[in-house]
Protein backbone atom coordinates (compact mmCIF):
# COMPACT_ATOMS: atom_id res chain seq x y z
CA UNK A 1 0.00 0.00 0.00
CA UNK A 2 1.49 3.67 -0.96
CA UNK A 3 -0.31 6.10 0.86
CA UNK A 4 0.18 10.14 -0.31
CA UNK A 5 -0.53 13.13 1.76
CA UNK A 6 -1.41 16.78 -0.34
CA UNK A 7 -2.12 20.16 0.78
CA UNK A 8 -1.28 23.38 -0.35
CA UNK A 9 2.31 24.04 -0.11
CA UNK A 10 3.63 21.09 1.17
CA UNK A 11 5.30 22.17 4.29
CA UNK A 12 2.42 22.10 7.09
CA UNK A 13 -0.38 19.99 6.84
CA UNK A 14 0.99 16.82 4.81
CA UNK A 15 4.26 16.88 5.75
CA UNK A 16 2.41 16.59 9.04
CA UNK A 17 0.31 13.52 8.30
CA UNK A 18 3.58 12.21 6.14
CA UNK A 19 5.03 11.60 9.45
CA UNK A 20 2.32 10.70 12.01
CA UNK A 21 1.61 8.03 9.51
CA UNK A 22 5.04 6.60 8.58
CA UNK A 23 5.67 7.16 12.33
CA UNK A 24 2.51 4.59 13.28
CA UNK A 25 3.36 2.65 10.14
CA UNK A 26 7.18 2.32 11.26
CA UNK A 27 6.32 1.40 14.73
CA UNK A 28 3.84 -1.42 13.87
CA UNK A 29 5.73 -2.47 10.94
CA UNK A 30 3.28 -2.06 8.47
CA UNK A 31 3.47 -2.47 4.97
CA UNK A 32 2.93 0.90 3.97
CA UNK A 33 5.10 3.76 2.16
CA UNK A 34 4.11 7.25 2.89
CA UNK A 35 4.47 10.70 1.19
CA UNK A 36 3.40 13.93 0.86
CA UNK A 37 3.00 16.71 -2.01
CA UNK A 38 1.42 20.19 -2.55
CA UNK A 39 -0.74 21.06 -5.22
CA UNK A 40 1.36 24.56 -5.79
CA UNK A 41 4.96 25.26 -6.34
CA UNK A 42 6.20 27.33 -3.74
CA UNK A 43 8.17 25.65 -1.35
CA UNK A 44 9.47 22.98 -3.54
CA UNK A 45 12.28 21.02 -1.79
CA UNK A 46 12.36 23.32 1.38
CA UNK A 47 11.72 21.83 4.83
CA UNK A 48 8.37 21.96 6.51
CA UNK A 49 7.48 24.86 8.64
CA UNK A 50 9.14 25.30 11.96
CA UNK A 51 6.16 25.55 13.96
CA UNK A 52 4.62 22.33 12.27
CA UNK A 53 8.57 20.72 12.91
CA UNK A 54 8.50 22.15 16.43
CA UNK A 55 4.86 20.93 17.11
CA UNK A 56 5.54 17.39 15.94
CA UNK A 57 8.56 16.95 17.70
CA UNK A 58 6.96 17.75 20.83
CA UNK A 59 4.48 14.77 20.28
CA UNK A 60 7.80 12.30 18.88
CA UNK A 61 7.53 12.62 15.35
CA UNK A 62 9.90 13.75 13.31
CA UNK A 63 9.49 15.57 10.38
CA UNK A 64 12.18 17.53 9.52
CA UNK A 65 13.75 15.45 7.12
CA UNK A 66 11.06 15.98 4.80
CA UNK A 67 10.95 18.29 1.48
CA UNK A 68 8.68 20.06 -0.35
CA UNK A 69 7.82 18.53 -3.76
CA UNK A 70 4.35 19.45 -6.06
CA UNK A 71 1.89 16.74 -7.13
CA UNK A 72 2.29 15.59 -9.87
CA UNK A 73 0.01 13.46 -12.97
CA UNK A 74 2.23 10.32 -12.20
CA UNK A 75 1.23 10.53 -8.42
CA UNK A 76 -2.04 9.34 -9.61
CA UNK A 77 -0.27 5.74 -10.57
CA UNK A 78 2.27 5.49 -7.91
CA UNK A 79 0.02 5.56 -5.25
CA UNK A 80 -3.24 3.68 -3.95
CA UNK A 81 -4.61 6.41 -2.14
CA UNK A 82 -4.49 10.05 -1.87
CA UNK A 83 -5.24 12.10 0.91
CA UNK A 84 -6.32 15.91 0.30
CA UNK A 85 -6.71 18.52 3.07
CA UNK A 86 -9.02 20.52 2.08
CA UNK A 87 -12.03 20.94 -0.75
CA UNK A 88 -9.54 23.48 -2.93
CA UNK A 89 -6.45 20.81 -3.52
CA UNK A 90 -9.26 18.42 -3.80
CA UNK A 91 -10.71 19.93 -6.58
CA UNK A 92 -7.09 20.71 -8.08
CA UNK A 93 -5.98 16.91 -7.68
CA UNK A 94 -9.39 15.78 -9.19
CA UNK A 95 -8.74 17.93 -12.19
CA UNK A 96 -5.23 16.10 -12.99
CA UNK A 97 -7.06 12.51 -12.95
CA UNK A 98 -7.83 11.32 -16.18
CA UNK A 99 -9.61 8.29 -15.23
CA UNK A 100 -12.26 7.86 -12.70
CA UNK A 101 -10.57 5.53 -11.34
CA UNK A 102 -7.73 8.16 -10.46
CA UNK A 103 -10.53 9.95 -8.78
CA UNK A 104 -11.43 7.14 -6.78
CA UNK A 105 -8.16 7.18 -5.60
CA UNK A 106 -8.80 10.70 -3.79
CA UNK A 107 -10.44 11.54 -0.31
CA UNK A 108 -10.55 14.52 1.99
CA UNK A 109 -8.07 13.48 4.87
CA UNK A 110 -11.00 14.30 7.92
CA UNK A 111 -13.20 11.69 5.95
CA UNK A 112 -11.83 9.03 7.87
CA UNK A 113 -12.95 10.47 11.33
CA UNK A 114 -16.54 9.89 11.58
CA UNK A 115 -17.47 11.83 14.02
CA UNK A 116 -15.57 14.80 13.25
CA UNK A 117 -17.70 17.96 12.17
CA UNK A 118 -14.85 20.01 9.65
CA UNK A 119 -13.95 18.30 6.53
CA UNK A 120 -10.69 20.10 6.05
CA UNK A 121 -7.84 20.56 8.16
CA UNK A 122 -7.36 24.12 8.30
CA UNK A 123 -4.13 25.52 7.07
CA UNK A 124 -2.34 26.99 10.46
CA UNK A 125 0.36 29.18 8.30
CA UNK A 126 -0.87 32.25 9.65
CA UNK A 127 -2.07 30.83 12.69
CA UNK A 128 -1.01 30.45 16.27
CA UNK A 129 0.55 27.76 18.38
CA UNK A 130 -3.04 26.45 18.90
CA UNK A 131 -3.90 26.14 16.05
CA UNK A 132 -0.86 23.90 14.72
CA UNK A 133 -2.06 21.91 18.23
CA UNK A 134 -5.57 21.35 16.63
CA UNK A 135 -3.98 20.04 13.33
CA UNK A 136 -1.64 17.71 14.80
CA UNK A 137 -4.73 16.27 16.96
CA UNK A 138 -7.20 15.45 13.88
CA UNK A 139 -4.25 14.37 11.84
CA UNK A 140 -3.90 12.05 14.36
CA UNK A 141 -7.18 10.69 14.65
CA UNK A 142 -7.21 10.31 11.39
CA UNK A 143 -3.89 8.49 10.81
CA UNK A 144 -5.21 6.30 13.47
CA UNK A 145 -8.56 5.81 11.15
CA UNK A 146 -6.32 4.83 7.88
CA UNK A 147 -4.29 2.33 10.26
CA UNK A 148 -7.12 0.58 11.32
CA UNK A 149 -8.73 -0.07 8.02
CA UNK A 150 -5.87 -1.04 7.28
CA UNK A 151 -5.49 -3.69 9.65
CA UNK A 152 -9.14 -4.53 8.89
CA UNK A 153 -8.48 -4.51 5.56
CA UNK A 154 -5.56 -7.26 6.09
CA UNK A 155 -7.67 -9.54 8.19
CA UNK A 156 -9.52 -9.88 5.03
Amino acid sequence: MKILMVCLGNICRSPLADGILRHKVNTLKLNIIVDSAGTANYHIGKAPDKRMIATAKMRGVDIGFLKARQFKYIDFQEFDQIFVMDNNNYEHVIQLARTDQEKKKVKLLLDFINDNQLKEVPDPYYGTQADFDEVYELVDRATDAIIESYLIDEKR
